[in-house]
Formats: structure tokens, sequence, C-alpha cells
């Protein structure tokens, strides 16, 4: 037997440390190669680590919540197979387990591990399947006891909701609690609690969340009406309002009100960034108005297009289009200020003839700006794809530190939430960024009449070392050009 501790790996580029964020299997668990064994932040984002080991875990090595650096081990994993573990070193269970949605598919019989062809992916990438665990044996039916608890999942749902199916119910029915209801291993039959009530009542209290020993029974025969549950949950719903809010308990000392948030993972590298960027890079900042009244049109042509068809399109597309165009015309704000690593006061300009086009996302876990690669090459159709995707992933805090690394102009989408316009900081790297404000009717004047128009803001700032004010008011003009014409696009 061998005994196997797996080490966090490096899963970017110059990854230092991690926090353990969930454990995914514990110890006695049966894992696979790439089995998912846990959710680590890094710096970047949240990441999977699949196992790189077959086996049974013996030991969670590091707790949840714990930053570790790289190379600390985290977890060990015990093989009753000598040598290096591989897929075919574990052995198939002798007795088939049938799973619960019927056999698995014939290529997949007898393969225990699962690893694709290609070898165990180690580090991050596609999600795993799930962790593999041992099987449970199911209790024959006679053995369920009479007062075994509930199994059904309970569901949200209001109080009017949860009565209406009572007030359908027969009245007269008995008001012992009895519970007849199919399970995997058979039927539970028998009283469930001791408590009287009739089961629409029973149901109520269950999709409430209410325990009827809490509840004082006003019932003819001592049983649980549902006016009970009535007086109970507003009697409930008054201390929780009661209970302190935002603001705390009044009276408190004020330093017993402090909420203190440890800065780390997302939040603490998009600190240091920022402040890295503001103080690195001299700051300039231009805004101008624009009509996206023809982008508005475009928009909804798009979406009623059949090639567009189940694929989000917002005006943020053209803007990035427009982006992509504006830096063709204007490369040097496509680029990057590198500093002489001999400390002279030397440097260079880097001018990139590619567009890994930043898209700045607010998340849960922090600001991330993840970026879609050689967005140049990509049609309006694909573009549109890469962005539903990018939100998608970001939102859910699955975003790989590989995509947020090679930037080389970015978008933020302030508009999103409401905000005319803003000054954004420079994402680090690079030496541009456009602040995309929200678009709504305003008065325009157009051709000497006062009308209606969809106007926004546009804001964009710049590293002046490398673009000075002349070429960002041309390239700012030319991104408000394709949103006032975006026929622009087909030149």
């Amino acid at each position: 037997m061998t005994l196997n501790k797996f080490n966090l790996p490096d899963v970017g580029e110059g990854l230092t440390e991690a926090e353990i964020v969930a454990w995914k299997v514990k110890p006695g668990d049966t894992v696979a190669i790439n089995d998912v064994l846990c959710e680590i932040e890094t710096a970047k984002s949240l990441v999977e680590l699949p196992s790189p080991f077959a086996g049974t875990v013996t030991e969670l090595l590091v707790p949840e919540g714990v930053t570790i650096d790289v190379g600390t081990a985290i977890i060990s994993v015990s093989d009753a197979v000598s040598g290096d573990p591989t897929p075919a070193d574990v052995p198939a269970p002798a007795t088939p387990v049938q799973p619960l949605y019927g056999m698995l598919p014939t290529h997949d019989a007898g393969t225990s591990g699962g690893a694709p062809a290609g070898g165990p992916l180690v580090g991050s990438g596609p999600k795993a399947d799930a962790v593999k665990r041992r099987p449970r044996k199911a209790a024959p039916a006679a053995a369920v006891s009479r007062n075994s608890p509930e199994i059904e999942p309970v569901q949200p749902h209001t109080l009017a909701e949860v009565t209406a199916q009572w007030q359908e119910t027969a009245p007269g029915q008995a008001a012992e609690a009895v519970d007849t209801r199919p399970t995997l291993g058979g039927t539970i039959t028998g009283l469930v609690n001791r408590v009287l009530a009739k089961p629409p009542v029973r149901k109520i209290a269950r999709d409430l969340g209410i325990d009827l020993a809490d509840v004082v029974a006003t019932g003819s025969r001592g049983e649980v009406t549902r006016e009970d549950l009535v007086s109970y949950q507003a009697q409930r719903d008054a201390e929780l309002d009661k209970a302190d809010g935002f603001w705390g308990k009044a009276g408190k000392p004020q330093d017993q009100r402090i909420e203190k948030i440890p800065v780390k993972g997302v939040r603490k590298a998009t600190a240091r960034a920022m402040v890295e960027s503001a103080f690195a890079a001299p700051h300039v900042s231009i805004f101008v108005d624009v009509d996206a009244s023809r982008t508005m049109e475009f928009v909804k042509r798009l979406k009623a297009s059949r090639d567009f068809e189940g694929i989000k399109v917002s005006p943020l597309l053209i803007l990035a289009k427009a982006v992509i165009w504006a830096a063709a015309r204007n490369p040097s704000v496509n680029a990057t200020w590198v500093d002489n690593a001999d400390g002279t006061d030397t440097a260079e300009i880097h001018v990139k003839h590619y567009m890994n086009l930043g898209i700045a996302a607010a998340t849960p876990r922090g600001l991330m700006v993840p970026n879609i690669k050689d967005a140049q090459d990509l049609s309006l159709k694909e573009l549109a794809v890469a962005l539903n995707n990018l939100a998608t992933t970001a939102r859910a805090g699955k975003t790989q530190p590989a995509e947020m690394q090679g930037g080389t102009l970015t978008v933020t989408n302030i508009g999103a939430l409401g905000i005319d316009t803003g000054t954004p900081i420079i994402n680090p790297g690079e030496v541009a960024i456009v602040a995309f404000g929200t678009i709504k009717q305003k008065p325009w004047v157009l051709d000497g009449e006062v009308i209606p128009r969809w106007i926004t803001t546009l804001g964009g700032s710049f590293d002046h070392r490398v673009v000075d004010g002349d070429l960002s008011a041309r390239f700012m003009a030319d991104v408000a050009a394709i949103l006032e014409e975006p026929a622009l696009l087909l030149d």
C-alpha cells in the first residue's frame, strides 16, 4: 500500500499561494484520477483541483479557509496498488453496483478511474465528474421504522402558497399524523410524530420549516390547526423584525458594530494591481457623448436575426467591435510600457499586433478582468458568443487564471449599473481602458431640431507615457463613430 501526498500546484503563471475554499471529499472517500478534490481561490479566480491519484482519501491536511503556499501538501491518498498509481492499477469492484438511473454505457463499464485517454489533468481545467463515493447498502422496506424521520425535501413557500392545498382538502380527515409515501426502499407507513395535526397542516409546517412541537395547539381534539400555524409564523416574523439589522442593535457601542473582512484572494490581488497602476502610470482621461440610436436599432435587428438565435446580444457587443476597429487605426493604444530591467531610465513601448480584449466583470469574489484572446479575428457572431461565455464563467467564479493573463486593452461596462460615466483605472500591463456608460433617451439636437435620441457617454483613461492627448482623442472619436453608425464596420 502506497500513501501519496498531493501538494498545492501552481495553477497559474507564478502563483505563490491559494486559499482552500471548500473540500469536495472527506477521509474514507474513494477517488479516481481527475475527480475534483477541492476548490481553491487564487489571486485570480476560483479553481477546482482534480486528483492526480486514484485510491482512498486518508487525511485532509489543510482545513477550509486557510491560505497556504504553493508546494504545501494538502491531502493524502492511499493506494492499495504498489508503484505509481494509474487508472489501470485500480481494481474494478467485485460486484458491480447498479446505478440509480440505470447502467452506464458499455464503453464505460469496467473502468474505475474514468481518466481520459490523454492522461490525468492536474491543476485546472474543465469540471470533472462528481467524486465517486462508496456505495451505500439500501435497507429493505421491512426494516423501515414506523417512527423514521420524514425524507421528503422541504421546498420554500410562502404561507399563502402552501395553505392553498390545505383549503382544497376535504374536512373531517383524521388528525393523526399518518404518512404513506413511496421511498427508494419501499413505503413508509405509520405515525411520523406524536403531535396531532391533519396532513395538510403538516405539509404547511414542513414547507415553512416549523416544528409542530413548538406550536401551541388549539384544536378541539388537541391538534395543531392552520390558524395555530398562522399565529406562530406571525410571532416568529415579529421576533425576526426585532433582530439586529445592518446597523446593529441601538445602544451597542460602535466598536462592537464593526465588521472586519480579511483582504485576500481576488480582492487582495485587485487592490495591489490598482494601486500599482494608479501610481506607476500617469493617467489622463477624456469623455465623449455619443448618439447611439443606430446602435440600438442594429442590436434590435440582430436579436431578431435567425443567425443570432439563442445568443444574448447587447450594445456592449457593438462597443467591443468598435474598440477593436479603432485600435487597428490607432495601434499605440494596444500596447505596453516596459521599463528596462537593468534599472536604467531606458524603456520600450511594445505595440501588440493582436487584441486580447479584456472585459471588466464584477463577481461575488471581486473584480475580474478576463480577456478574449485574438478578438480581432472573430466575426460579430463569434464575438457575441465569446462575450456570453466570458460573462457566464465570471459570474460563476470559474474564470481560470490563463483567461485573465495577457490582456492588451480593457472595456468596463459601468452602464449596466445605471452609471453615466467614470474615470477607470488602467489594467496593469495595458495603456488604455474604455468605460461604457448607460444608454438612455435624452433631448438631442439633430439637423437643427431637438428630438429624443439614445445617448451614452464614453470615458477613456490612458497612460500618458504612451498615449498623448491627440492619440487618445482620435481613438475615442473612432469608437464613437462606430456607435453612431455601426455600418462603418462593413467597410
